[in-house]
């Protein structure tokens, strides 16, 4: 199962001072991720912070 913590679509939200999914999932979609298992979120791509870094050397 994806950790939504590690991905960089989750991010603080000022307004409701909550950590929200910044990709609009639709109700398909959001129904079978949260009621599958193995369901694996489209739109997950992994936080990493050194990336920009890694482009410019």
């Amino acid at each position: 199962m994806i950790n939504c913590e590690e991905c960089e679509n989750y991010d603080f939200d000022e307004e409701s001072e909550s950590y929200t999914c910044l990709m609009d999932l639709d109700m398909d979609d959001f129904e079978h991720y949260v009621l599958s298992r193995d369901a694996r979120c489209p739109y997950f791509r992994i936080r990493d912070d050194y990336r920009i870094v890694r482009k410019q050397n």
